[in-house]
């Protein structure tokens, strides 16, 4: 049988684990009659997230570490007026408050959650303190005392219903340069009971985080009610598949009509064609001398298929990752 090299990116549904979601592809892809495969996923969502879910199959695998270091995009809703242990619907509420923010306050609060912050992880997540998960030890009565850590906001503004067309709408209450306008006291202020925000995020960005350090930034309290990861690294929600439609390909419909190439996880670097020698010597792991290109990634081919990612520097390209990929024109 030939092998599987490449990425299905699944459309996560609600309450299903991520590594639930990677044993329902190995075992779509057995009951398809497909060769034995390596799976596996490039970053966890939470089963209350839905959404971008890239699982990896084959020598794609050694491509799941950059996955997991990309960043990512998502859309959430902040319910004011309630704040759970969890900071999600799933946890008990510790704290609520009558106050719903104006619209208008959360679009002027966004640009002081935007850039380098300080977060400080929820205490019902995966962050091991003392060799131990802290949902394991929230869930075990203790009190977590969880460390700020540094993540980076690339971009943060309310979600609009036309903007997945691409037609980013600007705030009524924004001039022509981005900022709020003049307070009219003649119009009332619209106050929310939610919203819903798009967040561009770095690698360990907790959304529930945000959202909660938001709501208390309006002299409110909020958590998290819906949850959609849009974009991981290069892929996005266009290219995820339902679970249903992967329960067909365990039923015989095509795999191949859904499968993304190994080098759709590489996008963005350049990609460089090696002679068959070059090929032999980048398939023992040799170093490749006289190299046209500047430092940084590439990605090593023989023909159509990737032979390894490569560091150039000065001039030398070393061996990143190989890829063990037959050549089937050999």
């Amino acid at each position: 049988m030939t092998q599987l090299h490449g990425w299905l990116i699944l459309d996560k549904p609600r309450g299903l684990g991520s590594t639930q979601a990677v044993g329902a592809v190995k075992r779509n892809l057995r009951e398809g009659g497909y060769a034995k495969t390596k799976v596996g996923h490039g970053g966890t969502l939470d089963p209350l997230a839905e959404g971008v879910l890239p699982i990896a199959l084959g020598e794609a695998t050694k491509l799941a570490g950059r996955m997991l270091d990309a960043s990512k995009v998502y859309e959430f809703t902040v319910q004011f007026g309630e704040e759970t242990d969890t900071l999600d619907t799933e946890g008990e509420v510790i704290a609520r408050s009558d106050h719903r923010p104006p619209i208008a306050a959360v679009e002027a609060i966004l640009p002081h959650f935007t850039g380098e912050i300080e977060q400080i992880p929820p205490s019902y997540s995966a962050v091991k303190i003392d060799g131990r998960r802290a949902y394991d030890r929230a869930r075990a009565g203790e009190d977590v005392a969880m460390q700020a850590r540094r993540v980076t906001v690339h971009d943060l503004h309310v979600f609009r219903e036309r903007e997945e067309k691409g037609e980013r709408l600007e705030s009524a209450f924004a001039t022509d340069a981005g900022r709020l306008g003049p307070f009219d006291p003649t119009v009332p202020l619209e106050l929310a009971d939610s919203i819903t925000l798009v967040a561009h995020v770095s690698k360990g960005t907790y959304i529930r985080s945000l959202a909660r350090d938001i709501a208390r930034a309006l002299g409110a309290v909020g958590h998290v009610t819906y949850l959609r990861r849009i974009k991981a690294g290069p892929f996005v929600q266009d290219q995820a598949i339902s679970l249903d439609t992967l329960n067909e390909i365990g039923k015989g419909a095509r795999l191949e009509d859904h499968l993304l190439p190994l080098e759709a996880g590489l996008d963005g670097i350049p990609a460089h064609q090696l002679d068959p020698e070059s090929a032999q010597a980048v398939r023992q792991g040799r170093v490749l001398s006289g190299m046209p290109h500047p430092d940084g990634l590439l990605l090593a081919k023989a023909g159509t298929v990737p032979v390894a990612l490569m560091e150039v520097t000065a001039g030398t390209a070393k061996v990143v990752r190989g890829f063990n990929i037959p050549d089937t024109a050999e």
